[in-house]
């Protein structure tokens, strides 16, 4: 069995044992599945009210959630993908490059013919492996919430789009994985290993977006991308800032995906910098070398 494989399988069964991996894990499960009840919950509570206030003949206005699509129930996941499952990513990816160094094994391990690249990569596609059954299940259960509003099982072309969602959530889970990874690998500390990272993570999902846009920061915990209204300055920034915003171009990518009418246009774009944002943090990992995966830690 090559290294490769055997990388990965270990990967996976130590992410399993992992009691801060589980945790987050059913955390994020569990925000993602609480995004589609509180959609529901929603629906029931606002219909309810205009059905009374209709009987009362107080208005002629049609329901709000009439001529909803029915992945509008989706559309706040994308916000726990971005909270929640980003942090979780970067945990994950930590742990992963962190444990061989506190357990001083790596020497042990790169001792036999094994290339550090071919090492490295098979970590990242055991948590590949990982954050795809995450999602897989968060969103299957998400996918038979939403069925169960609508009164009926999505259609094949709903279906498509919430497969669609779920693959731009493992890119960028994928992502900060890898940014976790290259923390852990670089790291002298423990706790610099996940506060650099931490640290990053906040400024590319508030900080870049506020400067391109000057919104307000509790306006960035909307599913949908922040809009500059002020033109100007900071459209130009914008220009500048906007293809670094990786979580901002998640969003796009997501609303575009689910049918968000606050968001139009093409996702291509999008979806282009989210997948090579995350060949250029692959090829960033995989060229560590290996002196530095065997350094250990100054604690």
């Amino acid at each position: 069995m090559n290294t490769f494989v055997v990388s990965a399988r270990h990967e996976m069964l130590s992410t399993r044992r992992a009691r801060t991996a589980h945790l987050l894990l059913i955390v994020f499960i569990g925000m993602v599945i609480a995004s589609s009840v509180i959609g529901w919950v929603t629906n029931q509570t606002v219909t309810g009210v205009y059905e009374k206030v209709v009987a009362d003949g107080l208005t002629t206005a049609p329901n709000p959630f009439t001529g909803v699509t029915p992945l509008y129930y989706a559309r706040n996941a994308v916000i726990y993908v971005l909270l929640i499952g980003s942090l979780m990513a970067i945990v994950l990816g930590v742990q992963a490059t962190l444990r061989d160094r506190k357990a001083a094994t790596t020497d042990l391990v790169l001792s036999r013919p094994v290339g550090s690249a071919t090492r490295l990569l098979g970590q990242l596609a055991g948590l590949g492996v990982v954050l795809a059954a995450v999602i897989g299940i968060s969103f299957s259960v998400s996918w038979v919430i939403i069925s169960v509003i609508n009164g009926a099982p999505l259609g094949w072309a709903d279906t498509g789009r919430v497969i669609a969602f779920g693959l731009l959530s493992w890119v960028l889970l994928s992502t900060f994985t890898l940014l976790g990874m290259l923390t852990g690998l670089r790291s002298k500390r423990e706790t610099t290993a996940l506060l650099v990272p931490f640290v990053i993570w906040s400024a590319i999902a508030f900080v870049l977006p506020q400067i391109g846009t000057a919104a307000r920061p509790v306006s960035l915990l909307n599913p949908v991308p922040a809009v500059s209204s002020t033109g100007g300055y900071f459209d130009v920034v914008a220009a500048i800032t906007g293809p670094f915003s990786v979580t901002e171009q998640f969003k796009r990518a997501s609303s575009i995906v689910l049918q968000d009418p606050a968001v139009t246009g093409d996702a291509t774009s999008s979806v282009l910098i989210l997948l090579a944002f995350l060949a250029v943090m692959t090829v960033v990992v995989a060229v560590t070398p290996r002196n530095r995966m065997r350094s250990g830690l100054n604690e």
